[in-house]
């Protein structure tokens, strides 16, 4: 039987493209899903191309004969992050839309992490659309400093809530083993009995095995915790509470950016909500 998480509903999974024909509209069946999909794929492959200018120009910046290759490499990392915001009216639209879904949620820890992520996602992209039309001219009076500050601020609490539910995700499937280990109701756990005796025997060592085995049968949970930790290197480093440079914030994005791509590729390698 396979098993369920405590915030898994049951839904439908998107595919990468519609089954039916997207360039006919009337012929597609779910055309809005198939739309935001590849909205969303198109936005990922820009943020994979920004942070890869980043990272590639940080690594030769200090070439002497370099010099052009680094100014055109920002200029292209600019235009990638400039086209990235004419989508997010779409993505502030998308993450109301998914609290609102995340509030059904059965089990509350997952309700409050995913919905309360969701809604300062949405501020997110309400400060980050006010820095738009700062730049373009259309609000120039606006404190660029201060609704930066609070745009990053509102992402840094939305990938906190993100990874708590990771690790309620983790702890309940830590729960699970340990418990089918003592039982020996679960067959597929009888298969990794030597495996879960380091964990009757306690230690650090016992733990980071189980936690290993748990995060290696459940991928979904393992690209999602590891994103989350990737996206969380900009935030701690405009915040100040852990400076980086340059280098480590744009493999880290393109970390991310590869994991997106991958759950868009795959969906069901997209940890539900």
């Amino acid at each position: 039987m396979v098993e369920e998480s405590p915030g898994d509903p049951s839904g439908y999974t998107q595919p990468w493209f519609c089954q039916s024909r997207c360039k006919t509209h009337h012929r597609c069946r779910n055309h809005s899903r198939c739309r935001r999909t590849k909205n969303r794929a198109i936005s990922t492959f820009m943020r994979a191309t920004q942070y890869t200018c980043m990272l590639l120009s940080y690594l030769i910046e200090r070439k002497a004969d370099k010099e052009k290759l680094v100014m055109k490499l920002k200029q292209l990392e600019s235009s990638m992050s400039s086209g990235r915001k004419m989508f997010r009216l779409g993505n502030m639209v998308h993450a109301l839309v998914a609290a609102r879904k995340t509030t059904q949620l059965p089990d509350v820890v997952p309700r409050f992490c995913l919905t309360a992520s969701n809604l300062t996602r949405a501020l997110y992209f309400v400060c980050d659309a006010v820095l738009w039309l700062k730049s373009i001219g259309l609000q120039p009076d606006v404190d660029k400093l201060k609704w930066r500050n609070w745009a990053t601020k509102c992402y840094y609490f939305s990938l906190l809530m993100n990874l708590a539910r990771d690790w309620y995700e983790i702890s309940w499937r830590l729960e699970q083993a340990v418990q089918g280990e003592k039982t020996k109701e679960n067959s597929f756990w009888d298969k990794h009995n030597q495996e879960l005796n380091c964990v009757r025997c306690g230690g650090l060592h016992g733990f980071l095995l189980l936690l290993f085995q748990i995060l290696k049968r459940h991928p979904p949970l393992l690209l999602d915790l590891v994103k989350n930790l990737c996206d969380l290197s900009g935030p701690l480093d405009t915040l100040g509470i852990c400076k980086t440079n340059p280098g480590v914030i744009g493999f880290c994005g393109v970390l991310s950016s590869l994991v997106g791509i991958l759950t868009l590729a795959s969906p069901q390698l997209k940890l539900k909500q």
